[in-house]
């Protein structure tokens, strides 16, 4: 019995090793599984600096792993142009990553990257290296997956993070448009923004366990939509996906 219990020993020493070199720890998974990165921009038609960092979200939008997501928010309207796309519910939704991220005020162009942290889209550098930071930094998320009906959309199971969470389908105008600024601070300009949200849709309660949710009916020619599974209390976003 000796030789085949230290040969058998052998053998699992050499596959630890094996796998080991191979970056896999033994009895883990060899890592996360590749998630996009939520970038959303709050903007504005009449914000002054927001055309040029628009500039810079669209390039980033265009970047593999990335959902760019553009919110026209109406808390400058005041100042002589009323924002086209504007909706009070995209200006409530920065102001709850305002409070998430205990920021001191809210303000324009400002960007929320996977509702965990705050950067400039008007610093191309600083903005593309948080993004990078964020991607590293990928978590165990429920999985998506939109079925092939293309009317329900179903969450896998998880951790639930303290205070709940919630599925979210968020609509949007997929490429850029252009806006001619007929008053404020950008009159006679034509502002061009990318992926301009229309609509913020709750689903319903992601409760750890796998569950099927009715997607949203949406323009196919014009309109598509992003599922985040989002903390309700500190506004992280824990998964999104797009349909294929």
């Amino acid at each position: 019995m000796i030789l085949p219990l230290a040969a058998l020993i052998a053998g699992l020493l050499a596959a630890a090793s094996a796998a080991q070199t191979n970056g896999i720890q033994p009895g883990r998974r060899a890592g996360p599984p590749a998630e996009p990165v939520v970038v959303e921009l709050f903007t504005a038609q009449g914000c002054s600096g927001c055309p040029d960092a628009n500039r810079v979200f669209e390039t980033l939008s265009a970047r593999p792993g990335v959902i760019a997501l553009t919110y026209p928010v109406d808390y400058w309207d005041y100042l002589g142009w009323a924002d086209t796309f504007a909706r009070p519910e995209f200006t409530r939704r920065q102001q709850s990553y305002g409070q998430a991220l205990r920021l001191r005020a809210v303000s324009t162009p400002q960007v929320i990257i996977d509702g965990r942290r705050v950067a400039s889209a008007a610093r191309e550098a600083e903005l593309t290296l948080a993004v990078d930071e964020e991607a590293a930094r990928r978590d165990y998320p429920p999985e998506i997956e939109f079925r092939q009906d293309g009317k329900r959309v179903g969450v896998g199971s998880g951790t639930v993070p303290a205070g709940g969470a919630d599925v979210v389908a968020v609509t949007y105008v997929a490429g850029s448009q252009v806006v001619q600024v007929g008053g404020g601070d950008n009159r006679g300009k034509a502002v061009r923004q990318v992926n301009v949200v229309r609509r913020i849709i709750r689903l319903g309660d992601w409760t750890g366990r796998p569950a099927l949710f009715d997607l949203p009916a949406t323009t196919a020619d014009t309109e598509s939509v992003v599922i985040l599974v989002q903390s309700r209390t500190d506004r992280r976003i824990l998964a999104a996906a797009v349909p294929d």
